[in-house]
């Protein structure tokens, strides 16, 4: 782990903070799946006391991203294909729901700006690097999302997406059609640029359904043993 580069919290809100970058480096792969997590190790890396990462443990155990083991130790959630379908799918209901209060909202500047972003996606991606590929991603659907002006929405999908987040840069490397993403922004941005509430709405369903489609498909692989030289 990072110690040297390890940033020191210095906000009043110690607890959340240590909550924030714990998850992130569940999300990005920095703490593995699997991998024990000691609250007096991370209290030192991080130049707080203990009490603030059991809190922090136990908001991410509230969260899915760790587990408490009966023999008390604690680790990183491990990484399970069952179950992924269900946060997807509440994903593009939620983001429908968001896309349907921001239509009337969204105007060419909007669409010029999610196109740009949607460049950053692509150059990410083609330059491997998926941190940033991924956060893009965010970014882009984030712009329908603000404009919804609902709070409740953006607060529920944005726990959410940490999850999302999580699975898709594991699978990141490992998944083929990965650029097919791109593709699938443009024709969200080509539906609101003519207008056609129905094509957008259909359009992100289909974004985060080919998602998993392609995630589930090297599961499946995996399973049965073709990846093997890959």
């Amino acid at each position: 782990m990072h110690s040297n580069s390890s940033p020191k919290i210095k906000r009043t809100s110690v607890r959340e903070e240590a909550y924030m970058i714990l998850r992130d480096w569940i999300v990005q792969g920095i703490l593995t799946p699997g991998q024990q997590l000691r609250d007096k190790e991370l209290a030192e890396q991080l130049g707080v006391s203990r009490t603030p990462i059991r809190e922090a443990l136990l908001k991410l155990e509230d969260d899915g991203f760790v587990e408490t083991k009966p023999s008390r130790s604690t680790i990183v959630s491990p990484i399970q294909f069952e179950g992924v379908l269900n946060i997807y799918s509440i994903v593009w209901t939620l983001e429908k729901l968001a896309m349907e209060q921001a239509f009337d909202f969204i105007e060419e500047k909007h669409l010029i700006e999610m196109e740009a972003i949607n460049h950053e996606v692509k150059k990410a991606i083609d330059a491997g690097n998926q941190i940033v590929a991924v956060q893009k991603d965010d970014d882009f659907h984030s712009i329908y999302i603000n404009l919804s002006t609902n709070d409740e929405l953006k607060r529920i999908l944005s726990g959410l997406k940490q999850k999302l987040i999580r699975i898709e840069l594991f699978y990141f490397n490992q998944v083929s059609d990965v650029h097919l993403s791109v593709d699938e922004h443009d024709r969200i941005i080509q539906a609101l640029r003519n207008g056609n509430s129905t094509m957008a709405l259909n359009m992100i369903e289909k974004n985060w359904k080919e998602s998993y489609i392609r995630i589930q498909a090297h599961s499946k692989r995996i399973k049965s043993g073709e990846d093997k030289y890959e």
